[in-house]
């Protein structure tokens, strides 16, 4: 963009303060109870539109969110990505103007594109509202931003994140998985513990998360920033749309008015229902983060004896942490991978890059503060 040195001020991997951010956006701070894992909210729901779209990566409820926005003429534009014109994988920043184009931002991407700096083009093209769809270091970017870009009004729609890395490095992961990974269509990491891949001649395939390749993986293949994300939940958003408490629906996280009113829009063509929570998380949390502690910097291990993985991963959806508590579970895991990743590569940066409530939500399972990673307190 035209003033790089705004990264300083933006970055959410230098000093985030989201005390301050979510009082920004939301008008307070998030609270007890599941505010702590989640964020600031006003509602939660499972979620489905009652005809899904098709090629969407659910149902397709934050394409029709924002084609909704368009439609009703609440924006202008949608800033958004798209798939590259020679690889449907990688992600290519958009500027969607029309509802009935937003069906190219259909699906999942992986990969790193600059979506914020098209919003100096969505300035130089005279858009004045604009809604914005991004995962959570963008949206904490967009809102460190917000206020010097001169918009008359942002809609956000966040999504929660699953770590990322580069488009090449997914398709050593996809080439990992299949025999034919130029024909996979479709990825999923499910709440069922599985994940489904589509195919380009209509096949489907599950593979349980614990036959999945991560061992084969190099160390590095996700970046240090996606390994310590402090916000998986994308918090600073006005409506997170995902899947982890969805239970085979999409989990809507309706954080402010502005979320109820984008959800609102969509009238009868979602079907909402109170999200559940079943299981328990501490043996899966406790568990993960042995292996993250062994792996030292790199991907958690998950090597066990072959004849005892078709076991767990049976018991896995019918035992384990499901709908809330899964999605409790999700970023209890993050906030001990973020302490352990930094405590081991990068020490210095824990007090300023750890938020105090990543803390709290880590303390169950003895990760406190060492000395000197924690901001110094002023003395009364």
């Amino acid at each position: 963009m035209a003033d790089p040195s705004a990264c300083g001020t933006a970055c959410q991997f230098i000093k985030p303060d989201y005390p301050a951010m979510e009082r920004a956006v939301h008008g307070r701070a998030r609270g007890q109870g599941d505010e702590q894992f989640f964020g600031p909210f006003e509602a939660m729901y499972r979620a489905a539109l009652t005809s899904a779209a098709q090629g969407a990566q659910w149902t397709g409820i934050t394409t029709a969110l924002a084609a909704d926005l368009l439609a009703r003429g609440k924006v202008d534009a949608v800033l958004t990505m798209v798939p590259d014109a020679h690889d449907r994988w990688k992600p290519q920043p958009a500027l969607i103007t029309e509802a009935a184009d937003m069906v190219r931002a259909r699906g999942m991407r992986m990969g790193y594109a600059p979506l914020l700096a098209l919003l100096e083009d969505a300035q130089a093209a005279g858009h004045t509202r604009l809604a914005v769809v991004g995962i959570p270091c963008q949206v904490y970017a967009l809102r460190r931003l917000e206020a010097s870009l001169g918009f008359d009004r942002i809609y956000v729609i966040g999504t929660p994140c699953s770590d990322n890395t580069t488009t090449e490095n997914f398709h050593t992961f996809l080439s990992l998985l299949d025999e034919a990974p130029d024909t996979i269509s479709y990825l999923e990491f499910r709440a069922d513990y599985k994940v489904e891949l589509r195919f380009d001649d209509g096949r489907t395939r599950l593979i349980p998360f614990l036959s999945l390749p991560i061992s084969d993986l190099p160390g590095d293949f996700f970046p240090l920033t996606c390994r310590t994300c402090v916000d998986y939940t994308n918090a600073l958003a006005d409506i997170t749309v995902g899947y982890m408490a969805g239970e085979g629906a999409q989990w809507l996280v309706v954080r402010n008015a502005r979320g109820a009113e984008m959800l609102a829009g969509l009238g009868d063509r979602v079907v909402l229902s109170a999200p559940g929570s079943k299981g328990k998380r501490h043996a899966a949390v406790k568990g993960f983060i042995a292996n993250t502690a062994r792996a030292a910097g790199g991907l958690p291990l998950r090597r066990m004896p072959e004849w005892v993985r078709p076991i767990v991963s049976w018991l896995q959806p019918r035992t384990g942490p499901r709908g809330l508590e899964f999605a409790r579970t999700r970023v209890e895991m993050k906030a001990a991978e973020t302490i352990l990743h930094l405590r081991q590569a990068m020490p210095a940066k824990m007090k300023n890059m750890i938020p105090d409530h990543v803390w709290r939500i880590a303390a169950p399972y003895d990760l406190t503060p060492q000395d000197g990673e924690t901001p110094p307190r002023d003395k009364p």
